[in-house]
């Protein structure tokens, strides 16, 4: 499985092409690089590569995916974009540029709970539905000060990716 990993301004695409013990077998944006790594301490890793061996200290960053990587040398702020964080992201803009009122998801999943009636008011950032989609539960919330106009699903529904699911006026 792919994702990107961005380091400071720099995003690099990695791959996991196979791992057999400590030997694992990486593609950073097409190029594949053999590695022999061991964890020596919680967060810290002995990296050899090519004949030379490298320290790193991982320290959990500001978010769930956000992390300092020390090397003797250097520090680095490295994010992992994976499709979790993709989603969010998404998620995030939609609700930064919300000029449509009917709220729904990218992808499959199921419903939850909705919080909330049709005919109720609610305010911008009011949670009105929450979704189970990739083993995770996220929670959509309205993009407006509004009334609850129609609730689409039920409680329990499977759903369909882009199907409205709440609609606020």
């Amino acid at each position: 499985m792919g994702l990107e990993v961005r380091i400071g301004d720099r995003i690099a695409e990695v791959k996991l092409v196979r791992r057999d013990e400590n030997i694992a077998v990486f593609e950073v944006d097409g190029v594949e690089y053999e590695v022999d790594i061991a964890q020596v301490e919680n967060g810290v890793f002995s990296i050899i590569h090519n004949g030379k061996s490298f320290n790193i200290e991982i320290i959990p960053g500001d978010g769930p995916k956000n992390y300092y990587v020390n090397t003797f040398y250097n520090s680095h702020e490295v994010e992992i974009i994976d499709a979790q964080s993709r989603y969010q992201r998404s998620r995030k803009a939609l609700d930064d540029h919300a000029a449509d009122k009917i709220i729904s998801t990218p992808m499959p999943g199921r419903v939850v709970k909705i919080p909330v009636s049709e005919g109720e008011t609610v305010s911008k950032g009011t949670t009105v539905i929450v979704i189970s989609a990739m083993k995770m539960e996220s929670e959509y919330k309205s993009p407006v000060d509004g009334i609850v106009k129609k609730i689409f699903v039920a409680e329990g529904d499977n759903i369909n990716a882009n199907q409205p699911l709440v609609e606020i006026e």
